[in-house]
């Protein structure tokens, strides 16, 4: 089973374009992993983010990942962004889930798009 490393923006844009995403890369038959510093960005957002909107996307998103199978990875990296770069660079088989330009960029991993704001699709 190919596995799928996702990052915080990708999840805060699922839930708001209301795309169950767990249930979509299930479908796909791809292993849900998330990094550590990740679930922290998280649990900042809802803390101590200026937009109330995010602090009630941020927790939402706290929720959903509670209710639902994962795997979290640890990762050495400071922050969540390098570490998935890390992750993907070291992990050429992995498939990325970001809507970030610098991870998309300097990646060459498969990537997860959201499609026509309604679909998943892997490209």
């Amino acid at each position: 089973m190919k596995e799928v490393i996702i990052d915080t923006n990708f999840i805060l844009a699922c839930i708001r374009q209301k795309i169950d995403f767990f249930e979509d890369l299930k479908f796909m038959a791809l292993e849900v992993k998330i990094p550590d510093r990740v679930i922290e960005e998280l649990e900042r957002l809802k803390e101590k983010h200026d937009r109330r909107e995010t602090r009630l996307e941020a927790e939402f998103a706290l929720r959903l990942l509670k209710e639902n199978d994962f795997k979290i990875i640890k990762l050495r990296q400071k922050f969540a962004d390098r570490a998935i770069m890390f992750y993907a660079r070291n992990n050429p088989e992995a498939i990325i889930a970001t809507l970030d330009r610098e991870i998309k960029d300097k990646t060459r991993n498969q990537k997860v798009v959201i499609k026509d704001r309604k679909k998943l699709e892997v490209i």
